[in-house]
C-alpha cells in the first residue's frame, strides 16, 4: 500500500494550475480599453449575422417596453367591451382585453406588437444562423469556447423568451400551447408535479401564470440576455477577432475595418434591419389572437402551430407513440418524457461539441483564422445532420396542416416522419460528407491543373487538349492554407507494463479516427506536385 500513496497537495496544486491556466487563455489577456482602440473589424458578408440578432434583440427592447405600458398581466375575468365586435360582451382575462386594446385601440399599437413579435421569430433565426456560422468555420475553437456557450446560453434564453411572450395574451392558441407544455413538465418523473403546481400557482391553469410568464418575459430573461451579450462583447473584445483565410492573413494580424469605419456601416445596418422587421410587421398579419378568441381550458383551437423554434418540441411529441410504463407504482408518461430527453439531449450536443473536438482531437493551439466547411467534412456532416433533425421534427409540428392542405393521411405523414427522425440524419451525414470530399477534390485539381479557359489547343501530334490557366495567389492561397489533421494514434488493450488501457483512452483514439483518419480528407498537393504539373503545363 506504501507504493500506491501519492501526495495530495502536488495534484491538487497541479489541478489548479490547469484551471488557471485554461482560464487565462479564454478570457483574453488583452486590456478592453487598449482592445477597444486597435479593434479591427473583418469584412464578410457572413458575420452580418450576428448583427442582425443584435439589432432585432434592441428593437424586441424598444417595442417590448412600449407594450409593457398598456399590457395587463393578469388572469382576472373582465368582460370585454372595446371595438371588435364579434367578441364584445364575452368574459375574457385581463391579459386578453390588454392585448385587443393594444391592437385596436392604440394609435400604432398593432404594427407595434407585431414588429415585437416578427422581430423575436428574425432574432431567434439570426442566432441560430450565427451559431451555425460559427460551427461550419471552426470559429469555437480554443480560444473562444467561452464565447460558444455564452452564444449558446443565448439561443435557448432567447427560445424561452419568445415562449413565456407568446403565453401572454391569454388566448386560446396560446392556451393551447400551455396545456402541452403542462404535459410535458408532469412528464418529469418526482419532481413533474410539483414543478407544475409551482409554475401554474395551483392545478392548470392556475391564477397566477401570466404575472409570473410576464415577470420572466419583460425581467429576468432580458436581463440575463442582456448578461450574455455583454459577456460576449467583452470577450470578443479581449480576442482578436477570427477570420477567414486569405493573402496577408496570419493568426497575428487582423485584415478588416477600422472601427469608426465598421460603427458608420453599422448604424446604416441597423436602421435597415428595423425598416425590413417593421416592412414585415406592416404587410404580414401573426398572431391575430382575436381570430383565435380567449382561452377556455376545456377548448384546443384547430390547426394550432407554434412559433418555428418551438416547433422541434412539438414535432417530437406529436410523432412519438402514446407509450406508457409503471415503474415503482408511478406510471411514466413515456409519450411525453422521452421527446422532453431527445429534444434536451439534441441541444446538449449543440453546446457541449467544442469541448467534445477539443477532447477527441487533442488540440491546445490557438485558431484565429476560419475553416472553409469543406475542409472539415465529418464536422459540416454532424452539422447538416443535426440541421436534419430539426427540419423532420418541425415537418411533424405540422403533421395535421400537411395532411389536410396535401389531402394524405395524417397518420401516413406521422409515420414518415418517425422514419425521417432515424433514417434522413444518416442519409443528410453520407451525402454532406461526399460532396465536401468531392469539392476537396476539385481544389486539389485547380492548384496542381489551373482554372479551365474554355479555349482548346491542338498538339502538333494532334491531340486535343484545353488549355488551363494558373490560378492567381489570393485564390491559390485560399485553397491551400488550411491544416490538415492527423489522427491520434492508436492504443493498445494494453500498455508497456501490461495494465489495461482504460476505455476512454480507446474511445478518444476511436473518435479521433471518425474525424481524421483515412477517408475523411483528401490530402494537399505538395509544393512538390504543384511545381511538377504546372512545369509541364507550361512546357
Amino acid at each position: 500500500m506504501g507504493h500506491d500513496s501519492r501526495p495530495v497537495e502536488p495534484e491538487q496544486e497541479r489541478t489548479g494550475d490547469r484551471l488557471a491556466r485554461w482560464a487565462d487563455s479564454r478570457l483574453g489577456r488583452r486590456p478592453v480599453a487598449r482592445s477597444v482602440r486597435r479593434l479591427v473589424f473583418p469584412d464578410h458578408w457572413s458575420l452580418m449575422l450576428g448583427e442582425i440578432a443584435l439589432y432585432s434583440f434592441v428593437i424586441l427592447l424598444i417595442t417590448g417596453v412600449y407594450l409593457s405600458l398598456y399590457f395587463h398581466p393578469s388572469s382576472e375575468l373582465v368582460v370585454y367591451q372595446g371595438d371588435y365586435a364579434p367578441l364584445r360582451g364575452q368574459l375574457v382575462s385581463e391579459a386578453f382585453d390588454s392585448t385587443l386594446h393594444i391592437s385596436f385601440d392604440v394609435r400604432g399599437g398593432l404594427l407595434v406588437r407585431q414588429a415585437h413579435h416578427w422581430a423575436a421569430l428574425v432574432f431567434v433565426a439570426a442566432l441560430l444562423a450565427h451559431m451555425l456560422r460559427v460551427f461550419f468555420t471552426g470559429a469555437f475553437r480554443k480560444p473562444r469556447e467561452l464565447n460558444w456557450v455564452l452564444g449558446f446560453g443565448l439561443l435557448v434564453l432567447a427560445m424561452f423568451g419568445g415562449l413565456t411572450g407568446y403565453d401572454l395574451p391569454g388566448d386560446l392558441l396560446s392556451g393551447t400551447g400551455l396545456q402541452v407544455v403542462n404535459g410535458t413538465i408532469l412528464s418529469i418523473p418526482v419532481v413533474g408535479t410539483y414543478l407544475s403546481f409551482f409554475l401554474f400557482g395551483g392545478e392548470f391553469p392556475g391564477d397566477d401564470l401570466i404575472a409570473r410568464f410576464n415577470t420572466l418575459h419583460v425581467l429576468v430573461i432580458p436581463v440575463l440576455m442582456v448578461v450574455l451579450i455583454a459577456g460576449y462583447a467583452v470577450l470578443a473584445l479581449r480576442h482578436r477577432p477570427a477570420q477567414y483565410p486569405g493573402p496577408g492573413r496570419t493568426r497575428d494580424n487582423v485584415v478588416g475595418l477600422p472601427a469608426k469605419v465598421y460603427a458608420v456601416k453599422a448604424a446604416g445596418y441597423f436602421f435597415f434591419v428595423a425598416g425590413v422587421i417593421f416592412f414585415m410587421a406592416a404587410v404580414a398579419e401573426i398572431n391575430p389572437v382575436w381570430d383565435y378568441g380567449p382561452f377556455r381550458p376545456d377548448q384546443v383551437s384547430a390547426g394550432s402551430q407554434p412559433d418555428w423554434y418551438m416547433g422541434v418540441a412539438d414535432g417530437l411529441l406529436r410523432v412519438m407513440p402514446g407509450w406508457e410504463m409503471d415503474f415503482w407504482g408511478h406510471t411514466l408518461a413515456l409519450d411525453n418524457l422521452l421527446p422532453l430527453l431527445a429534444g434536451t439531449l439534441l441541444f446538449l450536443a449543440m453546446g457541449a461539441y467544442p469541448f467534445l473536438e477539443a477532447w477527441v482531437t487533442d488540440d491546445d493551439s490557438e485558431h484565429h483564422l476560419l475553416d472553409r466547411p469543406r475542409n472539415r467534412p465529418v464536422r459540416t456532416a454532424l452539422g447538416v445532420a443535426w440541421l436534419s433533425v430539426y427540419a423532420v421534427a418541425l415537418i411533424g409540428a405540422a403533421n395535421d396542416i400537411i395532411a389536410t392542405r396535401l389531402h394524405m393521411s395524417v397518420n401516413d405523414v406521422t409515420w414518415a416522419v418517425r422514419v425521417g427522425l432515424f433514417v434522413v440524419p444518416v442519409l443528410a451525414f453520407v451525402v454532406t460528407k461526399r460532396v465536401a470530399l468531392a469539392l476537396q477534390r476539385k481544389d486539389r485539381d485547380l492548384v496542381l491543373h489551373g482554372r479551365e479557359t474554355g479555349v482548346i489547343k491542338r498538339l502538333p501530334h494532334g491531340e486535343y487538349v484545353e488549355v488551363h490557366e494558373p490560378l492567381d495567389p489570393a485564390r491559390l492561397h485560399t485553397l491551400t492554407s488550411h491544416e490538415q489533421h492527423r489522427p491520434l494514434d492508436a492504443v493498445p488493450p494494453r500498455d508497456g507494463d501490461g495494465a489495461v488501457v482504460r476505455g476512454t483512452q480507446r474511445l478518444r483514439t476511436g473518435l479521433s479516427g471518425f474525424l481524421y483518419g483515412p477517408g475523411t480528407q483528401i490530402p494537399k498537393p505538395t509544393a512538390t506536385e504543384h511545381e511538377e504539373i504546372t512545369g509541364r503545363h507550361g512546357s
